[in-house]
């Protein structure tokens, strides 16, 4: 496990606080998930002392077509995440949100279903499906009631697929050494699925997925 976390040149430690730490941050989370074969989006990172002109040759070299996301490296609940559809869309994402966090990820769009499983001491519980109303499932769409996104417990997939979704998320829990409770993101696009993150303090409102997972399997949530 040591020798693992050098590879990734950050400190070994506890377990536990590894495993949040690695999660919460997307560039270490994304060499985890190709050091582990998990298919996930192309992607680069920016910092401010990255010239905006680079840009364009980085989507280049990467492979990576518009529309694209950025986001924070290290933010939760899909908070500074934008949709860019076009040069000067990105452009004034960069800026901003370079300014606001210091360092952003540039990620290819995933378009597909929007698939989510739980993984609760280890082993799958289910895995849900949403559809959002708005352009992408945003802070909005996963936490008001006005936004009004579609939640389809079980997900629509075949029993194979969805047998593959529950293994590539324990597969995750398991490659960041997860304990207890979390949530893994997927996009379901042309057969394939990819990974979006891991979610290791999964959210534990009125419309969050793990409860509402729970839920259906019969797990109330005060046992959860």
């Amino acid at each position: 496990a040591q020798s693992y976390f050098e590879y990734l040149k950050i400190p070994y430690t506890h377990s536990g606080v590894v495993s949040s730490f690695n999660a919460m941050d997307k560039l270490i989370s994304k060499k985890i998930f190709l050091k582990n074969k998990i298919k996930t989006a192309k992607y680069f990172s920016l910092n401010k002392n990255d010239k905006i002109k680079s840009v364009e040759k980085k989507l280049k070299l990467k492979r990576i077509i518009y529309p694209v996301i950025v986001k924070p490296i290290n933010e939760g609940s899909s908070l500074g995440v934008e949709l860019c559809k076009n040069k000067k869309n990105l452009t004034n994402s960069i800026k901003k949100l370079v300014k606001k966090y210091g360092q952003v990820m540039v990620e290819q769009y995933i378009p597909g279903q929007e698939i989510q499983v739980a993984i609760i001491n280890g082993k799958p519980l289910g895995a849900i499906e949403l559809i959002p109303k708005r352009q992408f499932y945003d802070y909005k769409a996963k936490y008001t009631k006005s936004a009004k996104t579609k939640h389809i417990m079980p997900a629509r997939l075949s029993k194979l697929k969805y047998s593959e979704v529950l293994k590539i998320a324990k597969k995750t829990h398991d490659a960041f050494k997860c304990r207890g409770v979390t949530r893994a993101d997927f996009k379901f696009y042309k057969g394939n699925f990819y990974l979006l993150e891991i979610n290791t303090q999964p959210g534990m409102t009125s419309l969050s997925l793990v409860p509402e997972i729970a839920n259906y399997k019969g797990i109330n949530f005060e046992k959860l």
